[in-house]
């Protein structure tokens, strides 16, 4: 081989050998381009605790979900929906009068099937015979020659015995700067906790500011079940412990509701039976331990439209110990003993401020004569 070839072949390994280390380099240099740094950090191990692999990642965490608060109906929207369920229920007591009044012929015995139907409705012996009256008296001057006369007769006297003048206007308001004390009362079983519960939704639909005070101490159901209505509008409720002292919880309730210059202090009151002498004096001490932060602005008695003439017994106790101001009535939407509503007037002289409608937590609206009758009677 020659000296020539020899250097040749030197020069194209040398080449080549070149050749590989810079595209071995460029490889190399592309990935450490790629690698990112190492950012871990690591702690030296102390006291036995290992150092975290990798760093820690922080996870956004959402906030718990805030209880979401109603808006309850207004008093407006309520009266309609008693209108339309009354005139669906095709109550016994404006059928049954309208019937009668409509035949050709009113004679004693037609007059006898009036006061029956007026006394099955729990309108009670003293109304029925006054209106049976007052109906008498105009058929005989006037007459009635087609069902809209008799419909116009009926609705007349019915919506005079109800007494339309009386002030049916909830006392919510306190003197000054004390907030106003409603007192809410009545026996086992009536629905007085979710009659308060459905005031306050009134109020604060009013845009009123609310307190509760949970003053049935025998029940730890019923004081939750307040709270969950009060919850359920941004409302307060005011507890204390199970079977302690109601006056206690009463009287703390209203003194909160001045410190916080709210406007309404709704007090629920335990169940109890108008013949126990006890529970009633405890009522009625309840009521003045009250007095001693505010005056009670309002006392409302529940009576569940059901009851029919013992409702009545109820209302003429409750109303001597503790003064009662305005009625509400429960279950009215069953209107077969809607007639409780002129007894208990025609009694006590208290006017009917509220009537509970059904389950709803709306279900509750204030009582106007007109619209009642005419829901009764329906249209003619």
């Amino acid at each position: 081989m020659s000296t020539e070839l020899v250097l040749y072949l030197v020069i194209a390994v040398a080449v080549l050998a070149l050749g590989v280390g810079v595209l071995v380099g460029l490889v190399r240099g592309r990935s450490t381009r790629q690698a990112p740094p190492d950012r871990t950090v690591h702690l030296p191990i102390r006291d036995g605790l290992v150092p975290p692999r990798e760093t820690p990642t922080v996870e956004e965490v959402e906030p718990a979900p805030q209880p979401r608060v109603e808006v309850p109906e207004p008093a407006l929207g309520r009266l309609a929906r008693l209108r339309a369920r009354l005139a669906r229920s095709q109550s016994s007591l404006g059928s049954g009068l309208l019937s009668v009044l409509s035949r050709d012929r009113l004679d004693d015995e037609a007059w006898d099937d009036i006061e029956d139907v007026l006394l099955g409705a729990d309108v009670g012996v003293g109304p029925t015979h006054d209106l049976v009256e007052k109906l008498r008296t105009r058929v005989r001057v006037e007459g009635v020659a087609s069902p809209q006369q008799a419909h116009d007769l009926l609705r007349d006297e019915l919506v005079t015995v109800l007494d339309p003048g009386m002030d049916r206007t909830l006392s919510v308001d306190g003197p000054g700067a004390a907030p106003g004390v409603v007192l809410v009362v009545g026996v086992n079983g009536t629905g007085k906790t979710t009659t308060v519960g459905r005031i306050a939704r009134m109020l604060v639909a009013e845009g009123k500011t609310v307190l509760l005070g949970a003053a049935d101490t025998f029940r730890a159901a019923a004081v939750d079940q307040l709270q969950t209505w009060g919850e359920r509008v941004g409302v307060e409720t005011i507890r204390g412990p199970e079977g302690g002292d109601a006056a206690s919880v009463a009287f703390e309730a209203v003194r909160h509701g001045a410190e916080k210059g709210i406007d309404t202090v709704l007090v629920d009151t335990a169940g109890r039976l108008h013949t126990k002498t006890g529970l009633m004096d405890e009522l009625g001490k309840l009521k003045r331990v009250i007095e001693k932060q505010a005056p009670v602005s309002e006392v409302l008695l529940v009576i569940d439209a059901t009851t029919g003439q013992n409702g009545l017994t109820q209302a003429r106790v409750f109303t001597e110990v503790v003064d009662v101001t305005g009625l509400v009535l429960t279950k009215l939407d069953g209107t077969a003993k809607g007639g409780i509503v002129v007894a208990v007037q025609r009694e006590l002289g208290v006017p009917v401020k509220l009537v509970g409608l059904g389950e709803g937590a709306d279900d509750l609206a204030p009582f106007e004569p007109h619209e009642f009758v005419a829901a009764l009677l329906g249209a003619a």
